[in-house]
């Protein structure tokens, strides 16, 4: 296997200046590695390139809790390092005055490689992908134009601004491009399965680990392909309908009727950490999920076609295979994503 090759983009990496030179005043590319054991990019660097200061501006945008409207609620709010950046332990997410949502805050990472956002796909370009929960009346009820005028009324957003975008206005355009250039360069790429798929030290899988990867190939990576594990596509996967908040997914986006109650496949990296499961997070464990597949399938007209194999529902699993696959599902934890100081809200 090929090791991690330096991208697409050679561009140098950033040197602290120690003096106050003129090297403080300019904003200089980051280096952008695709990993060996990843698809090309989705995200257009061209457009928006990533810079150091482009990317430390988008940082203290996604941490800043003034992007809501009581001050309180943050993008890291709902999306925790530690947890892959999702809201752990919570079904729906919460937002402003303690309101809840009605799904599961998926997780940040490897975004650069997608082209829809949002399990129903509500939008096609990460730069705009934070509106949606910006907006959100009952996530951060922010209001666009208050936003921009606190930001131009702070030194500190003033002075990153002026650097990541020189001659340019403080405004919604330029704030958005910061934020997908940091959403961009949240990668996950380093779990010992990575590891183990590009032959590096520290990539040893165990029998048990190494048999369900065998097994999820069989059974599950007919949705969770690649090393990113997700088709990007959307996929009604038979879980009974919630009749208090009749979520139709995908539906509301098209308004088609062969896209009720799909939802965009999610990556299954780090999923060790990013409980409770699907998107309205109904599931506590990844022993309820396998459940769900092995027995808990529910037919309806959109329900994926690889969930009925002639009438018969779900993917047969037994006890020791479900033990076996979860053995490798753990191995796509990725310790050193959870824990990059470059990601952190301090």
């Amino acid at each position: 296997m090929k090791t991690n090759y330096k991208v697409l983009f050679i561009l140098p990496l950033l040197w602290s200046c120690s003096n106050d030179t003129q090297e403080e005043y300019k904003d200089i590319p980051i280096a952008f590695e695709v990993p060996s054991n990843f698809p090309p990019l989705a995200y257009d660097l061209e457009n928006n390139p990533i810079t150091e200061k482009g990317f430390e501006l988008g940082k203290k945008l996604f941490y800043d809790g003034r992007l809501s409207s009581d001050g309180t609620i943050s993008c890291g709010f709902c999306h925790e390092q530690q947890y892959a950046f999702t809201h752990h332990g919570h079904t729906v997410s919460h937002g402003i005055n303690g309101l809840s949502g009605t799904r599961n805050s998926p997780s940040i990472q490897n975004l650069a490689f997608q082209n829809t956002f949002m399990y129903d796909g509500a939008t096609e370009h990460l730069n705009l992908q934070p509106i949606i929960p910006i907006t959100s009346e009952v996530e951060m009820d922010g209001n666009f134009s208050q936003i921009v005028a606190i930001m131009n009324a702070d030194a500190e957003y003033k002075r990153l601004f002026g650097l990541a975008f020189p001659g340019k206005p403080i405004n919604t355009e330029n704030m958005l491009k910061a934020m997908g250039q940091f959403m961009a360069m949240v990668t996950s790429s380093n779990s010992r399965f990575d590891k183990f798929r590009r032959n590096e030290t520290g990539g040893a899988l165990s029998s048990t680990e190494l048999e369900g990867y065998a097994l999820f190939n069989q059974k599950c990576a007919n949705c969770h392909v690649t090393d990113l594990f997700t088709d990007h596509a959307f996929r009604n996967n038979g879980l009974a309908v919630n009749s208090l908040v009749d979520d139709v997914g995908r539906y509301r986006v098209t308004l088609v009727d062969a896209d009720k109650y799909k939802f965009k496949v999610p990556s299954l990296r780090n999923v060790e950490k990013t409980k409770p499961y699907m998107h309205d997070g109904r599931f506590l464990t990844l022993d309820a999920v396998l459940d769900h597949y092995a027995s808990g399938v529910v037919n309806s007209p959109t329900l994926d076609q690889s969930l009925n194999n002639n009438g018969t529902l779900g993917i047969p699993l037994t006890a020791l295979e479900k033990t076996k696959i979860i053995a490798f599902l753990k191995t796509l934890t990725d310790y050193q994503y959870l824990t990059d100081i470059r990601f952190s809200e301090l």
